[in-house]
């Protein structure tokens, strides 16, 4: 396939200011693109790995992408997909978001090979110097106000109650200022986005057209959703983020196995490299044996390698064994930390671990696992009860230091899936 070919089929594609001029040029061979991410935040998360994976493609196919970190435009805010004005961040807060982004970006793009590295800018660097004077005058007049309000992004803020401001009214001209200033710096002739980037990547195409005279095109992916229509990548506690400190690569996993069967087709085919062959194969046997997650696993395991790397991966695929009641030996304390986070988690004195220990009856009351003495002794002798995922038999079994796990922590389980971390404190 070729590589419009590939976007197609895997979904990648919604739109292009000039498709039949667009496959011509990649025909022709290898282009420059470019994809912007503003520093909203100090971490990337999943709705940005459609294009970031995008680039990726592209590189793969022997194109040249850059990747823009947006120092300027993100102290301005985009209006695009808000239905209000967004808070503006301090220079401060930008230069430590545009940090974090960059080495998030560094991770996805190959920027050693010798025949189409990959780059890194950030849109600070050419629009700091520019004055407000210059701005208007270059790029100001190429521009008419109904031209900016036709766009969608400017026409729905326009008919909300709180309006649209001057600055998030003028963003659009800032990342048309961005693609003009990359087509005539290192001859980038493709912006690509997401549908909501869609204005603002047809403002860019046109001011090329009109200062420059050159060819240049804008091609958009559908944004990432569930089948219901939802903006796909947040959980029940939030976004989820490409940084582990904010999402642990064991919760990020867990987030994609849990992904609904309607919804992990598309994602194989959108987050992961995996051949059609491959997708297709996955899609089969997700139809005869729904029950067995083999697609979810797979998008799992295949987009945690992508964002954290192999050693986290197994990591995360170790602390959901755990959840699963796989054993502990070997596993580390880092693993089960992540486990632990998931998990219900009571306090206990350390000292009544002391000597005999505390009754094992006694403890699953403590944790909330069992209501009362006779309720637990029932679990127990039903089967029911694992102490560090090994099954407990013994009505007199007690818990003793000798149990705790990393000198802190026994892991308690009711059943398949009912888990309660007692912490040793004092």
């Amino acid at each position: 396939m070729t590589l419009l070919d590939e976007l197609h089929w895997r979904g990648l594609y919604a739109d292009c200011t000039d498709l039949a001029a667009l496959t011509k040029r990649l025909a022709e061979g290898p282009t420059t693109l470019y994809c912007g991410f503003d520093p909203t935040a100090d971490s990337l998360h999943v709705g940005n790995l459609v294009p970031l994976l995008a680039l990726r493609r592209f590189q793969l196919f022997g194109h040249h992408p850059i990747a823009l970190a947006g120092g300027a435009t993100g102290m301005v805010g985009d209006p695009s997909g808000k239905s209000s004005e967004r808070n503006l961040q301090t220079p401060e807060q930008v230069a430590h978001n545009i940090a974090c982004i960059k080495q998030q970006l560094a991770t996805f793009l190959d920027f050693e090979t010798t025949a189409n590295p990959a780059r890194l800018v950030d849109n600070a660097s050419w629009t700091a110097p520019v004055t407000l004077l210059e701005f208007l005058r270059d790029v100001g007049k190429y521009f008419s106000v109904n031209q900016m309000i036709a766009k969608d992004s400017v026409r729905s803020r326009l008919e909300s109650e709180g309006g649209i401001s001057y600055t998030e009214f003028s963003y659009m001209l800032l990342q048309a200022f961005d693609f003009c200033h990359l087509r005539q710096s290192a001859q980038c002739e493709l912006q690509v986005g997401a549908t909501d980037q869609w204005g603002n990547i047809t403002a860019g195409t046109d001011l090329i057209r009109k200062k420059l005279g050159v060819p240049a095109w804008g091609l958009t992916f559908p944004l990432l959703t569930k089948s219901d229509g939802t903006k796909y990548g947040k959980s029940a506690s939030g976004a989820v983020w490409l940084d582990p400190v904010r999402t642990t690569p064991y919760r990020f996993y867990q987030f994609f196995v849990q992904a609904e069967d309607a919804d992990v087709v598309k994602l194989l085919k959108v987050l992961t490299f995996l051949p059609q062959e491959r997708i297709a194969a996955l899609a089969a046997e997700m139809q005869a044996n729904p029950g067995a997650r083999a697609a979810q696993k797979a998008l799992a395991r295949e987009v945690t390698l992508l964002v954290h790397g192999p050693s986290a991966c197994e990591d995360a695929l170790r602390a959901s064994e755990i959840m699963f009641g796989g054993g502990l030996e070997g596993v580390s304390e880092s693993v089960f930390k992540d486990v632990v986070g998931e998990i219900p988690t009571k306090e206990l004195e350390r000292a009544k671990l002391d000597g005999p220990g505390i009754a094992l009856l006694d403890l699953l009351v403590h944790a909330g696992l069992c209501p009362s003495r006779g309720q637990a002794r029932k679990d127990l002798e039903g089967g029911g009860i694992n102490v560090n995922n090994v099954r407990a038999t013994e009505i007199g079994r007690t818990v003793t230091t000798a149990d705790l796990l990393f000198g802190q922590y026994v892991l308690l389980r009711k059943g398949k899936r009912t888990y309660a971390v007692i912490n040793a404190v004092g």
